[in-house]
């Protein structure tokens, strides 16, 4: 991986982090769905272990209420195309199952916390796992009910919306689409804020969880069982609570089960513009519950659903102007100003241009007319150049909180690329597309970096402004300086209050003992995430010993070996250019990582326990039509200790082919790879599974031999 490839991934990270928290917590995107897909699909090509896509939503702002979820609220998987619904539903189901099917609505996401059958609490989505307390205005929906019909303790998921014969009666002078309106009236903390009223907005359910009876309300029912999701639909309908809707898509054949879903996407794509509310695309979900359990979850979202999204839609703009923005690893990227324009509901002002190399392939002039669109619903991107833009293209634009536009036409001109980074004025070095600011001193780069640190270290009372703030006027020029902060220091600052004072500091001091692992993963070394860190810690031991390896990084062996770098790559998913980069990261950063362990405590890691099984060390692919899903097998094969991969090649041990493999198959047979069918497989995993420990199956494994004696 090139240093070209860990800056843009970096900004990716940085990009999708910022505009998360532009749409969950402050309700203005700059960007739609599908242009956030783009970057979201573009960093999980790149590095599909990064941290920043196992995160769900936005931070709750520091001074909210907040809430843990007790069921988090994860994220989906998405789709635009029908080929990707039909590899969904091969890989989720065998033949005879069946899904439930509801419009994803665009609106803002809330659970509904009842005991006993009575509102409690109810809380907006946050970053899946902590949202904010938004009881007094969900209290003001209409259709959301005080008390249940249902005496138990349950949550009750959903989207809140706000219909489109409101919106345009009574708010679209005051804010671009309604769902933007819905999650400020929801977020809202007066009810006269100069936002929407939330006695205006709607609740739409899509779901339900129950607590257990040893958690519940020793007088609540038991929870009610339900074998299928429709059924947990039809009950919150009979209970007092609006679901989003309930057609199952179910057939014999996966092809019949995937025509039917098909048929559900056409459906709402012909009706998007007759129903009374927003939405952006269609949700399935596995229908079966104790299937689901089968299937699990990833970091991101369950295995067991999917969300489909209407094609991006496309606009016409004139560029005004280009702008270059300095990111946390020094890469200076161009953010492209255009005039107003609405795309699928939301005014775009703001487009990406990725790099400097993106600017000159696309032959781009500022005065030009361009193609812009948003993919999902969220990212605005530059597509295509139409020439020259005319005065004319300028008339009737209207910014997103409705003010009007008033500009005159620029002249025509090349966008001028910097040779000087615009926040420090360093010299910049170009790296193939990109340029960088090597300074670590820059202040972009110390404020991004700050922020970085304190979300990977959960510090939410430290946030954009207050970065922006402690680093404006000096308090912190260096990540270190964060833990020298005083009381007096952060009470000089402009609207900050003692008990804000407070739980700054009490946060600082919280994570000022810290594994390798995390400080590893919080330092924002390019290309170094938690999983990569865990390694890395796990192997190095501590702080020390990776610093010394730092140092020795350059000698050479007689024989021409780098012992370092040697141990490094033999970390799973360490590679020669990631040891480079992480050993280089270090140096530059020397100083810093010097200051910081004299302040904090940095522990060693304790080696993490090698799972151990009858498949250990052996690796898997997966093909064609089996009787259970694909990634149901392959949880089965890790629990074993194998490793399951997506392609073919001749370092592969074990093929395991259904019925059409395919292309897969031929080419294990022309690489000589063994070929293990379902029943194969399974008289292996019975094996370990009927051990009465691990250590029992190694034991067997030493007795009976290798993997390829049992087959």
């Amino acid at each position: 991986m090139g240093g070209e490839t860990l800056e843009r991934i970096e900004h990716l990270a940085a990009e999708i982090a910022r505009h998360s928290h532009l749409y969950y917590n402050l309700a203005t995107p700059e960007i739609n769905d599908a242009e956030f897909d783009t970057l979201w699909d573009e960093l999980k090509r790149l590095s599909p272990n990064h941290p920043q896509l196992r995160r769900v939503g936005a931070e709750v702002p520091a001074g909210s209420v907040k809430v843990d979820h007790r069921f988090p609220m994860r994220s989906l998987d998405k789709a635009t195309t029908d080929k990707e619904i039909f590899h969904f539903v091969q890989e989720t189901t065998a033949e005879g199952r069946r899904f439930l099917a509801q419009p994803k609505l665009d609106g803002s996401a809330l659970s509904l916390e009842y005991r006993r059958g009575r509102l409690v609490r109810a809380a907006t989505r946050g970053n899946g796992e902590r949202g904010e307390d938004v009881t007094a205005n969900a209290l003001r929906i209409p259709n959301i009910p005080h008390r249940l019909t249902w005496d138990g303790d349950c949550h009750v998921r959903g989207e809140v919306v706000m219909s489109l014969d409101v919106f345009k009666e009574k708010y679209a002078d005051i804010a671009p689409n309604p769902r933007n309106l819905a999650a400020g009236s929801l977020r809202q903390k007066y009810v006269d804020s100069g936002k929407g009223d939330a006695s205006d907005l709607i609740f739409l359910a899509y779901d339900a969880r129950f607590i257990s009876s040893d958690d519940a309300h020793p007088d609540s029912p038991n929870p009610p069982h339900f074998e299928y999701d429709s059924e947990i639909v039809h009950w919150l309908r009979s209970v007092g609570i609006e679901p989003a809707g309930d057609f199952v898509c179910e057939g014999d054949t996966v092809s019949a089960v995937t025509s039917a879903m098909i048929s559900q996407t056409k459906y709402w794509t012909d009706n998007r513009d007759e129903l009374p509310w927003e939405i952006d695309g269609v949700v399935f979900k596995l229908d079966d519950l104790s299937k689901r359990e089968l299937l699990g979850m990833t970091a991101h979202h369950p295995r067991w659903a999917l969300a489909w999204k209407f094609p991006p839609e496309e606009a016409v703009t004139v560029l005004m102007d280009v702008d270059w923005q300095t990111g946390r690893t020094g890469a200076v990227t161009p953010v492209a100003r255009v005039a107003p324009v609405v795309v699928s509901g939301v005014t775009v002002e703001n487009t990406t241009l990725h790099n400097a190399g993106e600017v000159e392939r696309l032959g781009i002039h500022i005065g030009d007319k361009v193609r812009i669109v948003r993919r999902g619903d969220v990212i605005p991107k530059i597509i295509e150049v139409l020439g020259p833009a005319k005065s004319e293209d300028l008339v009737g634009r209207f910014h997103g909180d409705g003010s009007s536009f008033e500009a005159a036409l620029p002249t025509r001109s090349m966008p001028e690329i910097p040779s000087t980074c615009p926040e420090c004025e360093s010299l910049l070095e170009i790296d193939g597309a990109f340029l960088r600011c090597n300074n670590l001193d820059c202040p972009a780069r110390v404020i991004r970096t700050v922020l970085y640190w304190c979300r990977a270290l959960e510090m939410d009372g430290i946030g954009q402004k207050l970065a922006e703030q402690l680093c404006d006027v000096g308090l912190v020029r260096t990540l270190p300086d964060l833990y020298r902060l005083s009381m007096a220091d952060l009470l000089s600052l402009e609207r900050m209050g003692e008990k804000s004072a407070s739980n700054v500091l009490t946060q600082l001091e919280s994570t000022r003992s810290l594994m390798l692992s995390k400080f590893l993963s919080a330092l924002g070394l390019p290309g170094i995430g938690p999983e990569l860190a865990t390694s890395i810690a796990a192997e190095v031991g501590n702080l020390d010993t990776l610093m010394s390896m730092v140092e020795a990084k350059d000698d050479v062996t007689d024989m021409g070996h780098n012992p370092v770098i040697e141990r490094l790559v033999a970390i799973d998913g360490v590679g020669q250019t990631v040891a480079f980069s992480l050993l280089e990261g270090l140096a530059v950063r020397c100083s810093i990582v010097i200051d910081l362990a004299d302040i904090l405590e940095i522990t060693s890691e304790i080696p993490s326990s090698i799972s151990s099984g009858v498949l250990d060390g052996k690796t898997f692919c997966i093909t064609g039509t089996l009787s259970r899903p694909r990634k149901e097998i392959a949880l089965a094969i890790k629990a074993s200790g194998g490793k399951v991969v997506s392609t073919v090649s001749g370092k592969l041990d074990y093929l395991v082919a259904g019925e059409s493999a395919g292309s897969k198959l031929e080419k294990a047979k022309r690489l000589g790879v063994s070929v293990l069918n379902e029943s194969e497989l399974d008289v292996i995993m019975s094996n370990n599974e009927n051990s009465d420990s691990k250590t029992t199956a190694n034991s067997s494994i030493q007795r009976s031999g290798t993997l390829d004696d049992w087959i």
